[in-house]
């Protein structure tokens, strides 16, 4: 019963991964949302704000819903952001399994710090967190302690404006798609 679990986990991660994202909102909406959704992390963490400055890019999804009961997923649309404008698009999605129940949505922040981690997601088919460039989530502790000589990964990670209630222990696999905005 377990294995079937893991296996229909998957197989929804790799269904939503792989396919593009049918319901991408617009690309002016997603700019506006992504824009909008940084401004809010630079009000509440100086730190981040500090590091959008020396970040080559910064890939940002103003919304990902997170939703489960053993199995769930998440996923989200967002836009990356190159010296303040937006110039791709990408989904994020995610299936997991584990001890969880709820649902819960949540603004995501990728701060792309050297030029071989941008380089890797603009090149790559999908990009799965895990392989490929370093990521730090970087929360309170962690943004206290950063400066100019402490940036020593590739990625840092934000995750900010958390709503509703995911409670649980889960195993997670994100991955993300570049996506193309409504013709």
């Amino acid at each position: 019963m377990r294995r079937a679990f893991l296996i229909a986990a998957c197989a929804a991660l790799a269904f939503s991964a792989a396919a593009p994202s049918a319901y991408a909102a617009s690309a002016r909406a997603l700019t506006a949302d992504s824009k909008a959704a940084l401004n809010q992390l630079y009000a509440t963490n100086p730190k981040a704000r500090e590091l959008g400055q020396k970040a080559r890019a910064i890939l940002v999804f103003p919304k990902v819903v997170k939703a489960g009961l053993m199995i769930g997923g998440l996923k989200g649309d967002g836009a990356l952001l190159e010296n303040g404008r937006a110039t791709k698009f990408y989904s994020t999605a995610a299936g997991t399994y584990g001890l969880q129940a709820g649902v819960q949505s949540y603004s995501q922040a990728l701060f792309f710090i050297t030029p071989s981690s941008l380089d890797y997601l603009t090149k790559s088919k999908g990009w799965s967190v895990g392989s490929g460039p370093s990521v730090v989530v970087v929360d309170e502790g962690k943004a206290k302690s950063l400066s100019s000589t402490t940036l020593t990964q590739d990625v840092y990670a934000f995750i900010y404006g958390q709503k509703g209630l995911m409670a649980g222990l889960g195993l997670e696999g994100s991955k993300i798609t570049q996506i193309y905005p409504d013709p």
